[in-house]
Parts: C-alpha cells; sequence; structure tokens
C-alpha cells in the first residue's frame, strides 16, 4: 500500500547557527542510511557570532545548500529575531524554511505538524521572540473544536513542558526553573505522537505516556517527548534524533492506538503535589488567560459561559481578547448574533472592573463597523435576572427592515403591554448610577448610543428581548423567538463559527498584535 509508506524524519536541538557542522552530520548519515524526507529544527536555529554569521550567509546567498528539507523555529531571544523577516513564516535559504510563529503545517503526506516558536512571555505586549495565551488558543482552537481531532503527528516548541517529567525517569535539569505551564496545557490538549523541545542544553527521552484514561477511555496513541541538546555540544549530548512515522490520518487505526510495554500515565494531568509548579500543571491556556494579576471572581459551580470551565463550548469562541470573548450565540435569532462575555465570572455589567468595560466598549464599536459593512445596525441587550454570568447579547438588524426608532418603540410598547415601564436612560449615565450591584435588570443599547432600562419587580419574561427583535415590528421571525426551537447540530455549529471568525477577522483587534 503506497499509502503507508513511512516518513523518514530527523529532529534536531538549538543549532545556534553552526550549519555546517550540522549538515555535514545529516549528509553522513544519508550517505549511510539512506535520503531522509525532512529535518525539524527546534530551539535557537541562528548564532550571534561573526563566525555563525558568515556560515548563514553561504546558505542565504545560495553558495551552499542545505542537502534535505528543513524546517526551522522562530527566534528564541531578542539577538536573533533580525534574522526573520516576518512572523508568518517563509523560505529564507533554498531547502531552509522557516514555520512561523505558531501554526499548522500539513505536509504533502497528510503528516500533521503543529509548533510554537520562542518562549512564553511574561508581560503584554509580547516581544517578538515570545508567544502568548491568545497564541495558544488561536493554534489550539481550529484543532480541537473538531470533533474528528485526535491529535497531531508532531508538535515543535522551542521551550519544554513543565512537569513533562512527572511519573517517569527524571532529566537533568532543574524541574523547579524548567518549562512552560501554557506548553504543556498544549501538549496536554494536542496529543502528538512525538514532541520535540530544545533551548535546555540537555537530552531527554521521556517514557511514552498515555492520552486516555485507563478503563475509562477508549484506547488513544501514545505520546512521545524528546528534548534534544545544542549542535556540537561539548559533552556530546545528543543533539539529532531520527525516526519513522505513517501520518496518522493514513494510518491503521489498531495499529496507532497500540500500547508499548513501558508507557506511563499522562504527565500534565499528574494531581501535582509540588508547590513550585506554580497552578497546576493542567491549566489550561484559555485558563491562563484568566490568569490575571488580579483573580476575576470564580463561579460558585458549574457555568457555562466561564472560558475555563469545562462546560463551555469552545467550537462557539469566535474572538477571545483579554479580558472578554466573543462567542455565537446558541440558537441565534440570526447568523450573526453574538455574545459578548467576560472572561472571569461576573454576573453583570454594573459589577464589572473598567478594564473589562474598556475592552467590551472595543467589542462593541468592532461588531458596530463588521455590521456596518454588511448592512446591518447593531442592537446590544443584557439580563441580569436568573442569569449566573454575564452574557452581553449582540444582534444585528438589517439597515432596510426597520429604522432604530421603530426598535426603540417595539421595545417600549411590548414592554407595555406587559405592564413593564421601561425607561430612557440619559447619554454618558452609568448604568451602576441606576442599577446598584445585586439589582435585577434589562437593559437595551441602540445604535444611536440610546439605553433602555427595565428594573425586574418580581417577574420577567426570559426571553423578552429576542421575542422583541423576532417580532413583526423588527425583523419578522416569530417562530424564532424562543432559543430551543433553534437547535442546530454541532457540525451546523462549527460550520456557523468557522465562517464568522473568518468574517470578523479583519475587525478583530485581539490580532492586532
Amino acid at each position: 500500500d503506497m499509502e503507508e509508506q513511512p516518513l523518514r524524519v530527523l529532529a534536531c536541538g538549538d543549532v545556534e547557527g553552526r550549519l555546517n557542522a550540522l549538515f555535514n552530520r545529516v549528509q553522513a548519515i544519508q550517505k549511510k542510511t539512506g535520503q531522509f524526507d525532512l529535518l525539524l529544527c527546534v530551539g535557537e536555529f541562528f548564532g550571534t557570532t561573526p563566525e555563525a554569521e558568515a556560515e548563514w550567509q553561504l546558505y542565504k546567498t545560495g553558495a551552499k545548500k542545505a542537502p534535505i528539507h528543513t524546517y526551522i523555529l522562530g527566534a528564541a531571544s531578542q539577538e536573533t529575531v533580525k534574522n526573520f523577516p516576518n512572523a508568518d513564516g517563509c523560505e529564507l535559504a533554498e531547502n531552509i524554511t522557516y514555520l512561523g510563529r505558531r501554526g499548522v503545517f500539513t505536509g504533502v503526506s497528510g503528516l500533521q505538524i503543529a509548533y510554537v516558536s520562542g518562549h512564553e512571555a511574561r508581560q503584554e505586549p509580547a516581544p517578538a521572540h515570545c508567544f502568548t495565551s491568545k497564541d495558544l488558543v488561536a493554534l489550539m482552537t481550529p484543532l480541537t473544536s473538531s470533533s474528528k481531532f485526535k491529535g497531531v503527528d508532531i508538535l515543535l516548541t522551542s521551550q519544554w513542558p513543565r512537569g513533562v517529567w512527572h511519573y517517569a525517569n527524571n532529566p537533568e535539569v532543574n524541574t523547579k526553573l524548567c518549562g512552560s505551564n501554557s506548553i504543556a496545557s498544549l501538549a496536554d490538549k494536542l496529543k502528538p505522537r512525538y514532541h520535540f523541545a530544545a533551548l535546555e542544553g540537555a537530552h531527554y527521552e521521556r517514557l511514552p505516556y498515555r492520552n486516555h484514561v485507563v478503563l475509562q477511555e477508549n484506547a488513544q496513541h501514545v505520546s512521545r517527548f524528546i528534548a534534544l541538546a545544542a549542535v556540537n555540544n561539548p559533552a556530546k549530548k545528543k543533539y539529532l534524533y531520527a525516526f519513522n512515522i505513517i501520518p496518522m490520518k493514513t494510518m491503521d487505526p489498531t495499529e496507532l492506538v497500540k500500547q508499548p510495554q513501558d508507557v506511563t500515565e499522562n504527565p500534565y494531568r499528574c494531581p501535582t503535589k509540588d508547590k513550585t509548579d506554580t497552578q497546576k500543571t493542567a491549566f489550561s491556556a484559555t485558563e491562563e488567560v484568566c490568569l490575571e494579576s488580579s483573580l476575576p471572581p470564580q463561579p460558585s459551580g458549574p457555568c457555562w459561559f466561564c472560558l475555563a470551565s469545562p462546560q463551555v463550548e469552545k467550537h462557539l469562541v469566535i474572538s477571545i481578547g483579554t479580558h472578554c470573548y466573543l462567542a455565537l450565540a446558541k440558537g441565534g435569532l440570526t447568523p450573526r448574533h453574538v455574545l459578548i462575555l467576560p472572561i472571569g465570572h461576573y454576573q453583570s455589567v454594573v459589577d464589572l472592573s473598567s478594564e473589562v468595560v474598556e475592552e467590551m466598549e472595543k467589542y462593541k464599536s468592532a461588531l458596530r463597523k463588521f455590521y456596518k459593512s454588511k448592512g446591518e445596525r447593531c442592537v446590544l441587550f443584557e439580563r441580569n435576572y436568573r442569569s449566573q454570568h454575564l452574557q452581553l447579547q449582540v444582534v444585528p438588524v438589517p439597515l432596510n427592515r426597520c429604522a432604530t426608532e421603530d426598535i426603540k418603540e417595539a421595545f417600549m410598547v411590548q414592554a407595555q403591554e406587559q405592564q413593564m415601564e421601561m425607561m430612557e436612560i440619559p447619554e454618558h449615565t452609568d448604568l451602576k448610577q441606576i442599577a446598584p450591584p445585586g439589582t435585577p435588570y434589562f437593559y437595551v443599547e441602540l445604535d444611536s448610543g440610546e439605553k433602555l432600562f427595565y428594573r425586574i419587580q418580581k417577574h420577567f419574561p426570559l426571553q423578552f428581548g429576542r421575542e422583541v427583535l423576532a417580532s413583526e415590528a423588527v425583523l419578522n421571525i416569530p417562530t424564532r423567538a424562543d432559543w430551543k426551537e433553534c437547535k442546530q447540530s454541532k457540525e451546523e455549529e462549527e460550520e456557523g463559527s468557522k465562517q464568522l471568525r473568518d468574517d470578523f477577522q479583519p475587525y478583530d483587534f485581539t490580532w492586532d498584535e
């Protein structure tokens, strides 16, 4: 079977500009054992010495040529940033390709390689040689939101995953300081069959670990973590690793999930006793967005909208900021009906801290521009009543359906029909002045800047906002007033989110790093 041909791959640690040494070694190996398909370099590829610079010029000008398709990660320090013309990846010299800051590279054979360059950022905005939790979310979401996702073939990171040594042989590194929690979380989520890292000057081949819980989940493939030393290191530690791999896509599923004798538990799901492990190792990248210096309020029970919670339906997420995120509304009134939600567990707009409010305003104005480009105006409403987590509903109404005045009137009239008195709030009035925290209320914001407010007395029709917008006077889709009647399959939701993510991207300020 042609497809079953394994690929022959070489992985290499920090090259640090020693290109001749590396390629001579590769050439010698290929002479002995035949041609390899690709060479993957993790850690710092470029050096900073004049010799390294001179060597690189030879390859860059074409005087010398790499003897194998070589793929490299981006800068892992400020000094080497200048070697990379842009963040998106490109060919730097014949046969030497820079993958990019982060992403997924799929070879002709279907081999899937996920990669993240550099170090975890300690501050925002992140320096060019660092990645942020937002980068990791952007890398993970398209992959893991698909119901067919089983894992990636290879993960390349420069930094080690923190705690990878749990349940296994110890590496020769300072485990108190080594590695990144968010890389650990990434590895846990992406389930790579091989994960390579460098930067620590050490060689470490961890025992393979499981990706499933024994007796509770079906068997899944195992993962192997391998850290490599620097090219030509004086201690002669291993820096090149050769292996054969058949892409997961074409591999026989029973072969894929075979468990070797020496397989261990998953290190990233270890209930950590080691307190130096700052937070739990299993914290996911999305959750790390939550780990602001001042922790936002935490829910007392399961919450469907905390980005950190297992209940949140990640496939509906459209964009993630620092304090807020945007999600497709479940059973939305229209295909572009979205929610703006705080990442932390806040119950209503009046409970929010100023930086959350500020980012919410940024999302509002981005959505207004986005809808305008689609010939729509924007109506926002919030119900702080029998709701656990603040949801700001944002519904676009086509300009040619009705005027803002008509929407305002529809809210006023239909409220009155239910014996509810909606009042108009003067512009520039803060909700906080009208509704002290804990007050149940319903609130509408129109594209004219006008705001309507109703202080909920005893009862309130939970679907009121939807009912008004679905009514004849506005969208004229009365059958869609109840979201439960608008249920979609997960596939349809994934499709809708993807479409919206692509459409909204030009307006999404979280991309303007």
